[in-house]
């Protein structure tokens, strides 16, 4: 009998993909957490600022399901930064309307974004920064763009409560 070697021979796409996202994701609510937002809040918002999009249609941009986009809103109403209106051609929909004091919230969370991400990328030689950023725009807006139907449910990497 032959023994053939099982053990990992390439590199592990998916596991390291996986790891900076949740590690970027921590980075993020560190930071934001300065003016307390999460990741989750700070991108619904950026989403739905300036347009008369959808709760539904804010949630399919911001990549949450339909439970946690419900959640979401209702605590971004409670702390006054977002409001949910009917739409005009469906009274059965909501409009996502950002209050004047979600916007002030994006202003200041912009910088903080920007920053995590400036500290991530500068980690990079500056001319492997855009051949990053170019690939990896190519992978979500191509191939990676959707999920695939499976019958083995996937869950996202769960973060650990405090």
């Amino acid at each position: 009998m032959t023994t053939e070697p099982l053990a990992p021979t390439v590199l592990d796409v998916t596991g390291m993909v996986v790891h900076a996202g949740h590690v970027l994701n921590t980075r993020l609510a560190a930071a934001l957490a300065v003016i307390d937002v999460s990741p989750r809040n700070y991108c619904v918002l950026v989403h739905a600022v300036d347009r008369d999009l959808t709760q539904a249609q804010v949630a399919e941009l911001s990549d949450l399901d339909k439970t946690t986009m419900v959640v979401t809103m209702d605590e971004l109403e409670r702390a006054g930064l977002a409001e949910r209106r009917p739409a005009p051609s469906d009274r059965r929909a909501r409009i996502v309307v950002v209050t004047d004091a979600g916007r002030d919230l994006i202003r200041a969370g912009r910088g903080i974004v920007d920053g995590v991400h400036d500290e991530v990328l500068g980690t990079l030689p500056e001319d492997e920064r855009a051949v990053f950023l170019s690939a990896l725009s190519r992978l979500v807006g191509g191939v990676l763009a959707k999920p695939v139907e499976s019958e083995v449910n996937v869950r996202r990497a769960r973060t650990p409560k405090r």
